[in-house]
């Protein structure tokens, strides 16, 4: 197989051959001549059409699915980061996953209690190929809940890395880079689930009793600094 297509094919959880990823990306990209041109659109449209929502945390396997995460119309870093890489396949882009562990200095109160830390483990991004080398981007954090949280929006111009919110609006620091997970073809997601519930026992408990949404809801809640 050559090399680069393991990162063009559908997998388990890239499922960038269903038609719900399929006509995303088609009609995204309407009219963009070159791969960089196709990846910026894409990363801007998972960004800010797919509202970020840490509650929507849910460990089953369809929650990590990039199509799931298009007719949800919301979600987290993970499942946000697989629906970019798909609909980068779609369009011919090769496309991985990569995760990191990082320190958020900026969050709700309601969230860093659930989660009883404000290290976020396995922060989701992609890395796409384009024009000979791979770039990363960071589709997670729409730009309304950017705005409401003072952060500047990640932007991406398909030539250099755009990977983690350093610093908010007032140049406080937002987020710390600690550790690299490296990247993946596919979801590892056993090895993410099983990192979950050993980091954040108080959150996945609250999940099991299927609770969250009803009782958290991130989009009205104070920001804590």
């Amino acid at each position: 197989m050559d090399t680069m297509q393991v990162y063009l094919q559908a997998s388990r959880f890239i499922d960038c051959d269903s038609a719900e990823v399929q006509a995303f990306a088609q009609r995204e990209t309407t009219g963009a001549t070159t791969d960089r041109d196709k990846a910026i659109r894409l990363y801007y449209a998972v960004r800010d059409q797919i509202r970020y929502d840490p509650y929507k945390f849910y460990l089953t396997e369809e929650n990590f699915k990039a199509s799931h995460t298009l007719q949800q119309g919301a979600s987290y870093c993970i499942p946000k980061a697989v629906l970019l890489a798909a609909a980068a396949r779609a369009v011919g882009i090769p496309a991985q996953l990569g995760f990191a562990d990082v320190r958020n200095h900026l969050s709700t109160q309601k969230l860093l209690d659930l989660l009883e830390t404000d290290v976020f483990i396995w922060h989701g991004y992609t890395l796409l190929y384009i024009d000979g080398r791979w770039v990363k981007a960071t589709p997670a954090f729409n730009l309304d809940m950017c705005q409401r949280f003072g952060v500047k929006p990640l932007e991406f111009d398909g030539k250099n890395d755009s990977f983690m919110h350093a610093y908010n609006q007032q140049n406080e620091k937002h987020m710390e880079y600690l550790t690299d997970h490296g990247s993946f073809d596919d979801l590892p997601y056993q090895q993410i689930v099983q990192a979950i519930q050993q980091s954040y026992p108080k959150f996945c408990a609250i999940l099991k009793q299927q609770a969250i949404e009803k009782d958290y809801n991130f989009d009205t809640e104070k920001v804590s600094v």
